[in-house]
């Protein structure tokens, strides 16, 4: 028999701690049956092939790059998944994949008790996936959003264009972007940390390193700083509700 499979899928992986965290969880519940890995792969078709080559797959969680690309490769998204653009879980049952988003449910459940009276307005520091995740959720708090991007189109505004007077409105700082994520520890987004205060909130969702380069510094001026990892916690259990539910 062929033992039934999960994974992630995504580029680069080296820094996840799915396949730790997974396959500790199926050893302690005794499944026998279900095994986890992780699928490194950077183009978008190789995923769809190995979806499709692998019928003994229940469930996948999806990273950088492809939380937006692998859309039009799904049979099925969840309602909430679609208004956001975005999916990090794939349910697969009979041949059919679902998309998912649980990282709003991580971040919303992991920032909510952090937000203060004066948290109105966040800046949003990259433009893929995650920034729409995060955005949707902020939205959904009441939080206005502005996004930063290296490449602004539309509404979104470039790193140069971080002022004092910006980073004074907007006391909220989330970093969706991949900068300062192992391996590349020593980099920081490039904004002006010397205008922050202790009324800040500085979020990353990277969890490797726990303390990277951009909650270093912001730690430095006063703010508060939370990391990714609650909120990978989270979602990953989530995840592994939508992959067992029949």
């Amino acid at each position: 028999m062929i033992p039934r499979k999960i994974g992630l899928i995504g580029y680069p992986l080296k820094h996840s701690f799915s396949k730790s965290y997974f396959s500790q969880k199926i050893k302690d519940l005794g499944i026998n049956d279900l095994l986890f890995e992780n699928v490194e792969m950077r183009d978008i078709e190789d995923v769809f092939e190995y979806l499709t080559e692998h019928p003994e797959l229940i469930g996948l969680a999806v990273t950088i790059p492809h939380k937006i690309s692998i859309l039009p490769y799904l049979d099925a998204i969840d309602d909430f998944a679609q208004s956001i653009g975005s999916v990090n879980c794939l349910q697969i049952r009979d041949g059919k994949i679902k998309g998912y988003n649980t990282d709003a449910i991580g971040f919303e459940q992991s920032i909510r008790p952090l937000l203060k009276e004066h948290h109105k307005k966040a800046l949003v520091l990259g433009s893929g996936g995650s920034s729409k995740t995060v955005i949707k959720v902020l939205n959904q708090l009441g939080i206005e959003t502005k996004v930063v991007s290296r490449n602004p189109i539309e509404d979104m505004i470039g790193y140069e264009a971080l002022t004092a007077e910006m980073m004074s409105q907007h006391l909220i700082v989330v970093n969706c972007s991949p900068v300062g994520m192992f391996p590349d520890v020593e980099a920081s987004p490039e904004i002006p940390y010397e205008f922050i205060t202790d009324q800040h909130l500085f979020y990353d969702l990277i969890y490797n390193p726990s303390q990277t380069v951009f909650l270093q510094k912001a730690k430095q001026f006063g703010a508060e700083t939370c990391n990714g990892l609650n909120m990978l916690h989270i979602q990953a259990e989530e995840n592994w509700r939508i992959w067992n539910q029949r």
